[in-house]
């Protein structure tokens, strides 16, 4: 199953909170191509470079299928807000240097293997979503590669404070983007 088969939005059965959840998918991705942006805007490293290069084409290709397949109307009204952020976030990492941007990447990831697994799992024994699920994991696995390899060049326990400051940034944000 390729992503251009899953079926156009409104032929989907999907609930307010569906809806909701995909918003917040697409503010994310969006988000996640700018943190890249932000990191190359900074960093002359060349392992961090090819790192966030390779990194942002996976993003750029989820934030095209959302960009796609979600209705505009549908969408976060703080999409600049989002991608503003990210590219803050990716430039603030980078000015700390390297580990810092692998420890960023892998505790943004954190939170994203768990959003997405929780709409997989919210969506997966409903008929109708199965592509849209497929598309999901798809998406999550590429997050959970995109975590793996950041906590593997970071050489740490992704521990303290800045992880949970991530966490809670993201809770914050994906609260807000599933609203407005």
């Amino acid at each position: 199953m390729a992503i251009h088969d899953v079926p156009k939005f409104g032929l989907l059965p999907l609930t307010a909170h569906d809806i909701a959840d995909l918003r917040s998918d697409h503010a994310g991705e969006a988000g996640a191509v700018m943190i890249y942006a932000g990191i190359l805007a900074i960093s002359r490293d060349p392992e961090v470079r090819q790192f966030a290069r390779e990194h942002q084409e996976t993003e750029r290709r989820h934030l095209a299928f959302f960009d796609a397949w979600l209705p505009a109307a549908r969408r976060s009204k703080l999409l600049p807000v989002w991608k503003s952020a990210g590219w803050i976030l990716g430039a603030f990492a980078a000015l700390w240097g390297k580990k810092s941007v692998f420890r960023t990447i892998a505790a943004v990831e954190t939170f994203v293997d768990r959003h997405y697994a929780e709409q997989i799992d919210s969506m997966q024994a409903r008929p109708g979503l199965e592509d849209l699920v497929e598309v999901l994991r798809r998406f999550r696995d590429d997050e959970l590669h995109h975590r793996d390899d950041a906590a593997e060049r970071a050489n740490d326990d992704r521990g303290g404070l800045w992880p949970r400051i991530i966490g809670a940034g993201s809770v914050v944000g994906v609260s807000i983007a599933r609203r407005i």
